[in-house]
């Protein structure tokens, strides 16, 4: 199904694009022709995907923004449109995430996490919403999620973000029913462990967890890159008109053999929990 053209003629807005899944999401949708417009806080990583789409022959932009704010959210939705014109995909990849005893966590960092997981998400998802359902053109959005919110089992040590990601997820299923009539279609991705540069060195801080990780997955691996993007096309293609209010979970089989994907970090000592703590902390 993924041939060259797939997505020709599609304009995909995707928030934190810069690194990791979302570069990943993106280089791919630009292969099979769609326009990118990523969106994220740090300008240096959006500057080099944008550049490395731009010389594979496809169409990039970017804008700044705090996706927290909802006034820049607005600005950087009008400046996806004013390069590109109407945005037809909302991909929403945006996501902060840390290891920590809930015990040890400020609300500062809390807020922190639900608001650029879920208050993010709806920021975006309200603003181009809007724009469809009063223009009445159809819109897709795609929300990257968590295997502990889809499985509904929460994870012991990311409480921040189990709680936004199952807040996204709910609002995933309700408008999935509440747009529909408006051509607008809903669904989510929830991936298990997959290597990248920002996230997974404060989730799997030491080569040693990552091994005994892999030792304990049903396949013995991490997920590829390339297994997300082309799962993430599929949902956003026309081939997949008919499914709306999904959750896909991508884990090669990991939560069905335990809920909560880091509920193992029971096992960690305390003097490894400060270790990690204070590496963060710098």
């Amino acid at each position: 199904m993924f041939q060259s053209d797939l997505m020709n003629g599609r304009t995909i807005l995707l928030t934190g694009g810069g690194t990791g899944l979302g570069r990943s999401m993106a280089m791919r949708f630009a292969e099979l022709g769609a326009n990118i417009f990523l969106v994220a806080r740090r300008e240096e990583p959006l500057k080099e995907t944008a550049g490395a789409i731009r010389t594979k022959g496809a169409k990039a932009g970017y804008a700044l923004a705090d996706v927290r704010d909802f006034e820049a959210v607005e600005k950087a939705v009008d400046a996806a449109e004013k390069e590109f014109g109407a945005v037809d995909t909302l991909v929403n990849n945006a996501a902060g995430n840390f290891i920590a005893r809930t015990e040890k966590l400020t609300p500062t960092a809390f807020t922190a996490v639900v608001g650029i997981v879920l208050q993010g998400t709806f920021n975006f998802t309200l603003s181009l919403g809007r724009k469809w359902i009063a223009a009445k053109t159809p819109g897709n959005v795609l929300n990257i999620v968590t295997t502990y919110a889809a499985a509904d089992c929460g994870s012991g040590f990311v409480v921040p973000s189990s709680c936004a990601k199952a807040g996204v997820l709910s609002m995933t299923r309700s408008l999935a029913v509440e747009w529909a009539k408006h051509h607008i279609r809903l669904n989510a991705i929830a991936p298990g462990p997959f290597p990248t540069e920002g996230a997974w060195s404060r989730l799997m801080p030491s080569t040693e967890m990552q091994e005994k990780a892999k030792k304990h997955h049903p396949m013995g691996r991490f997920g590829r890159h390339d297994e997300l993007a082309d799962l993430a096309v599929y949902l956003l293609s026309k081939q997949a008109d008919y499914v709306n209010g999904e959750c896909v979970v991508i884990d090669g089989g990991l939560w069905l053999r335990g809920a909560g994907e880091f509920n193992d970090y029971l096992d960690v000592p305390d003097a490894a929990w400060e270790m990690m703590e204070s590496a963060r902390r710098k």
